[in-house]
């Protein structure tokens, strides 16, 4: 099947769901996205700071960027410019530093918070008391040029689908007490980043409202090397 049709099967079913779809393009050549972007497809994921700005260079004005991967502080400022959504965001320092730079370039960033609800020690996120502490914390009230619209997890990697429907029904729980706790008349506080190709299904089931597909669009990563942008 084409990138086209591949896309039209997960639209249908991830859209009459009201689910945004994103299309994560890591690795994927600029050529493929834009085969993507030629069939409707707007949302693109991508995890590296370097892929992502030559990327946006190639590809029309209109396509929504958003950061999926783990983002280091200082990668920050070569996104800031443009990016749409940020969805790993797993620290205060982070969030200060997405701050500044979204002060630099007269813009108010959204981001998402990262939460850990794996059963894995190779995955990245704030515990459920820590995403709490950060809300509270006047830090985080200091900061004018970022907006939390919600939460982003990966669930364990296992074919247990009952664990896996548990994990994001608790994220789910958490998320609705995040809303009514912190963000009660906040509509921008709305989205939850869970599902990819393995586990989209129970992920919508329990609340998710992004779900990010890649290999199941696109096919094989076709890039497999790409050098790192420079920390300076």
């Amino acid at each position: 099947m084409s990138i086209a049709d591949n896309l039209k099967k997960y639209k249908s079913e991830v859209e009459s769901d009201g689910v945004k779809l994103i299309a994560v393009s890591k690795t994927q050549a600029a050529e493929l996205m834009q085969e993507a972007y030629d069939a409707g497809q707007r949302a693109f994921g991508e995890n590296h700071v370097q892929e992502m700005v030559d990327k946006q260079a190639q590809l029309p004005n209109d396509v929504e960027w958003h950061m999926i991967g783990h983002l280091q502080s200082n990668k920050v400022k070569y996104i800031a410019p443009f990016v749409n959504l940020i969805h790993g965001v797993d620290s205060l320092k982070l969030l200060q530093e997405i701050n500044k730079q979204a002060l630099k370039n007269k813009r108010v960033i959204d981001c998402l918070l990262q939460v850990y609800i794996a059963d894995e020690d190779t995955k990245f996120g704030l515990g459920y008391d820590e995403v709490i502490e950060l809300l509270r914390s006047e830090e985080y009230q200091e900061l004018k040029n970022i907006r939390i619209v919600g939460l982003m997890a990966i669930a364990t990697n296992t074919k247990n689908e009952k664990q896996i429907t548990i994990e994001f029904n608790e994220l789910k729980v958490f998320f609705d007490g995040l809303k009514a706790s912190f963000f009660k008349d906040i509509e921008t506080f709305s989205e939850i980043s869970t599902g990819m190709s393995a586990d989209y299904k129970i992920a919508i089931e329990e609340g998710s409202t992004m779900v990010r597909i890649g290999s199941s669009i696109f096919g094989k990563r076709a890039i497999k090397h790409f050098k790192n942008i420079s920390a300076n």
